[in-house]
């Protein structure tokens, strides 16, 4: 069986985009027109569908990285800001955008979060500790279809690549 490590990532992941639209798992919010995905950005994505492609990325870096959270996340997005004559500095990406697509992901079954521990707060009350999310069995199913799917173009278009 294909899995989403067999294609390449730029066949998989506009394949997956497709599918989260088409499922309806992730839709745009109203101010995503307007916003920047990132403090190293001067404006907003061009392209019409940037969310889906983005909250496909984002639920393949969590099926591949294990528990992660949005600031590693964001970090993995980011980029160097330019800092005039000064030397450029790492940036973080956007953590709105990144932590509106997890809640996406969530609410569509993809992504779980993983608790850790239960610690107590000042005020004696007991929290759960989160490890980060990951992929669920549907969202490993999606992905693992997705790339099924994917794998005849990637083979026309990576010739080595059957071998695998």
């Amino acid at each position: 069986m294909t899995t989403y490590l067999d294609v390449p990532v730029d066949l998989l992941i506009p394949a997956l985009g497709a599918k989260l639209a088409e499922e309806g798992a992730v839709s745009a919010p109203e101010w995503a027109e307007f916003v920047k995905t990132g403090v190293t950005r001067e404006r907003p994505p061009t392209q019409t569908d940037w969310w889906q492609v983005r909250a496909a990325a984002i639920l393949r870096k969590i099926a591949r990285q294990g528990p992660v959270g949005v600031t590693a996340l964001s970090q993995s997005f980011g980029g160097y800001k330019d800092n005039g004559s000064m030397p450029n500095t790492p940036a973080a990406g956007s953590r709105h955008v990144i932590r509106t697509a997890i809640q996406q992901l969530e609410a569509a079954g993809l992504v779980e979060l993983v608790d850790l521990k239960p610690i107590e707060n000042v005020d004696g009350e007991t929290q759960m500790l989160h490890r980060g999310r990951v992929v669920t069995a549907a969202g490993q199913r999606m992905l693992d279809a997705v790339a099924h799917d994917v794998r005849p173009t990637a083979e026309a278009s990576y010739p080595g690549l059957d071998k695998y």
